[in-house]
């Protein structure tokens, strides 16, 4: 057998899967938790070990993804906050980023403050379509250059300027990479050249400044950010269906919601988006989570009239138990039941604002009836007894009141071996690998 190891070092855990290359099954998976407090290559040794004991798996290939250490902070500079602004925070989100600052417009002393405020490990400067405006990215461009501007810079703008621009920014000493034009024309997002550029910078860059590790070698090993992976997991499972899907990731500190829609008149009618319409989406919603945020999910659900205030005040208090102990595992049924709650109701806010658009930046939002699969994933999901996770998916498809017309035939699964990510890191180099392993565990029942 040929075989490949496929591992996600996430914040708290790191999880591995051991996959077939020649079936695209899953032979063996394991997980252990990630030692970001030493090194990490110690949890994810000894997570592989773990999931390889007793296999012929020497010198295999490895494949990681990384969202350990806050994964990849973007911050997206534009020329216009609902135009080319807002185009970058969406091929941001695309490539696994976590947004941490949009700016629009001529960068000033206080907009300088604000975006180093922000810590980001990557700006994502865009700005003008091709052909159009120019001088507000050669604007700003030409700010960071004198600001001594030391973070990666991936330059996405005009393409009239973009040249000129690479040699003011190198010339000043800015670790710059060149993408396309993130919005080429009113109307039209072109994502994949500025996500493949974060996906380079991110490798090169962050993995290595984030000190997660002594040596070269976990730098070496990285591919992706975790997002980054799952998303082009999504891809490849959509492709292989024929159908939209839609994943929602419910995690400790954030939801996130990967959305892929067949395209339609819209990406040319009168109705199409000025800022253009990603029809392969990721969103995240910091303020949902498990642990750390779920106070949040509290907030959220009152503020969508998901909870009573009876049931608000008791979930108050087991939400503030795991914001404190991010570690807390449940023991009781009526810890699970908490658990379970949460997750519903922040997988079924973060699907109201996925679908509504406020997620995005979509006028129209994102339409969704034509989802044929909803895969839950996530932790809480894949521990928990079969029914809980069912009411967790059963929850978001029967959300009457959310202010967005529902799947109309959606399958609901839950992700329990973990196959999203493993698929996405095969997926360029063993693409029917990845394919067979996804509609394995995913897309046939």
């Amino acid at each position: 057998m040929r075989y490949a190891v496929c591992a996600d070092v996430g914040s708290t855990y790191t999880k591995v899967a051991v996959v077939d290359l020649d079936a695209g099954a899953l032979v063996a998976s394991s997980s252990a938790p990630t030692t970001v407090g030493t090194d990490v290559l110690h949890g994810l040794d000894a997570a592989v070990a773990a999931a390889t004991a007793g296999l012929a798996v020497g010198g295999v290939p490895w494949y990681v993804c990384s969202s350990a250490g806050g994964g990849l902070r973007l911050a997206v500079v534009g020329y216009e906050q609902l135009v080319t602004a807002q185009a970058g925070r969406r091929v941001g989100l695309s490539a696994g980023a976590n947004v941490v600052h949009v700016a629009a417009g001529r960068l000033g002393a206080v907009e300088l403050s604000a975006l180093r405020a922000a810590r980001p490990d990557v700006v994502l400067l865009v700005g003008g379509t091709d052909g159009g405006d120019a001088e507000t990215l050669t604007h700003n461009a030409t700010r960071l250059a004198r600001a001594r501007w030391r973070v990666p810079v991936v330059l996405a703008g005009n393409v009239d300027v973009r040249d000129g621009l690479h040699a003011v920014l190198a010339g000043a000493g800015v670790p710059v990479t060149v993408a396309e034009n993130v919005l080429p024309r009113i109307g039209v997002l072109a994502p994949a050249s500025a996500r493949a550029a974060i996906r380079e910078v991110f490798l090169r860059h962050v993995i290595g400044g984030k000190r997660l590790s002594r040596g070269s070698r976990f730098a070496r090993l990285v591919r992706a950010a975790t997002p980054d992976a799952v998303l082009t997991g999504v891809e490849v499972l959509a492709d292989a269906l024929g159908g939209d899907l839609v994943v929602v990731d419910v995690g400790g500190a954030t939801t996130d919601v990967y959305s892929v829609l067949t395209p339609d008149e819209r990406a040319t009618g009168p109705g199409r988006e000025v800022a253009g319409s990603l029809w392969r989406a990721r969103t995240v919603e910091g303020d949902l989570g498990m642990r750390w945020s779920a106070p949040g999910v509290v907030r959220a659900a009152v503020e969508e009239r998901l909870l009573s205030d009876a049931e608000r005040d008791a979930l108050a208090a087991g939400a503030a138990v795991r914001a404190g102990d991010p570690g807390f595992l449940p023991s009781r049924d009526a810890d699970r039941a908490v658990d379970a709650r949460i997750a519903a109701l922040a997988a079924t806010v973060a699907l109201r604002r996925h679908a509504r658009g406020a997620a995005t930046g979509e006028r129209a939002g994102r339409d969704l009836r034509d989802v044929r699969l909803l895969v839950g994933s996530g932790g809480v999901l894949r521990h928990a007894a079969a029914a809980d996770a069912a009411g967790v998916l059963g929850a978001v498809l029967g959300d009457h009141a959310g202010g967005w017309p529902l799947p109309r035939a959606a399958r609901p699964v839950v992700d329990v071996d973990y196959v999203l990510a493993a698929g996405g890191l095969l997926a360029a180099e063993h693409p029917e690998a990845a394919g067979a392993l996804l509609c394995r565990h995913l897309g046939t029942h």
